[in-house]
């Protein structure tokens, strides 16, 4: 009888699988009625830094740089810049959302203590705020490709086939962001995964200059890195070509999402079961 009481007993493994449903589309849809009101804001307030960013280094420092060789081929750094950042900037976007804005509805207004006494699992408000957030990058980076367009930077139509990718780009970084969004006290803990990981990242991945220039061993670690991988698939649509090894970078945003969105799933569950 006491064994089989500690049975019963026994909480269920916070690795234990994903137990998904439909239940996650009220809670996208309850933050995309939240965010409506403030849209315009927060469209300028995102898409304003990386538009800057290529400005100041596109056409400032793509001045004095002139062209940058490629893959045997020259091409304009505005555009070398252009189709590296927007990755970034979906990679920013994501993980501002994942971070700071769902920290705020988990633990500072406990919007997903009042979600779970309705029938709707934690796992789903976890699902739901990695899909949000994956929204809202795509919604950026979209706005930001039609200022490049307008600028002339490119006009080839493969750049259609940039939106899934880009949506990819913003589903992995918003899985990875979850998992500090899962361990955090308070907001001072992101300033560690922005410093220790995802300016590092920034760098090593291409967006300002070929990897080529990085040391050999830096350049095998940076090869690997979500990021690099995103502009390894985006960056030839900027230049009217398909990608090259294109099932392998998806294959590494793909691992990272699903063991990423994993892990912070397993770590939001025992944090709420504490």
């Amino acid at each position: 009888m006491s064994a089989s009481t500690n049975t019963v007993n026994t909480p269920p493994s916070v690795w234990r699988a994903p137990q998904l449903s439909m239940r996650w589309w009220p809670v996208f849809l309850r933050n995309l009625l939240v965010w409506r009101k403030l849209a315009i804001p927060s469209l300028v307030g995102n898409i304003a830094e990386p538009l800057m960013w290529l400005v100041a280094f596109g056409y400032g420092l793509g001045a004095l740089i002139g062209q940058i060789e490629l893959g045997g081929e020259k091409v304009p750094y505005i555009l070398f810049l252009a189709s590296g950042s927007i990755c970034m900037s979906a990679m920013n976007a994501a993980t501002f959302e994942a971070l700071y804005s769902a920290f705020s509805r988990m633990h500072v207004q406990k919007t997903w203590d009042g979600i779970i006494n309705a029938p709707v699992r934690l796992d789903d408000i976890v699902l739901a705020e990695m899909l949000w957030a994956a929204f809202k990058a795509l919604f950026t980076v979209t706005a930001i490709l039609g200022v490049m367009l307008a600028l002339g930077i490119s006009h080839s139509w493969k750049l259609l086939a940039a939106w899934p990718v880009l949506l990819g780009v913003g589903i992995t970084f918003s899985c990875m962001a979850l998992i500090f969004n899962a361990l955090a006290k308070g907001y001072d803990f992101f300033t560690y995964y922005f410093t220790l990981f995802l300016t590092p990242m920034m760098f090593l991945s291409g967006i300002f200059f070929p990897r080529d220039q990085l040391p050999p061993l830096v350049r095998a670690i940076a090869d690997w890195l979500p990021l690099s991988a995103a502009v390894e698939l985006v960056r030839p649509l900027f230049m009217d070509r398909w990608p090259e090894h294109a099932l392998r970078h998806s294959l590494v945003l793909g691992v990272c999402s699903v063991v990423s969105f994993w892990v912070a799933l397993a770590l939001t569950r025992k944090r709420f079961r504490s």
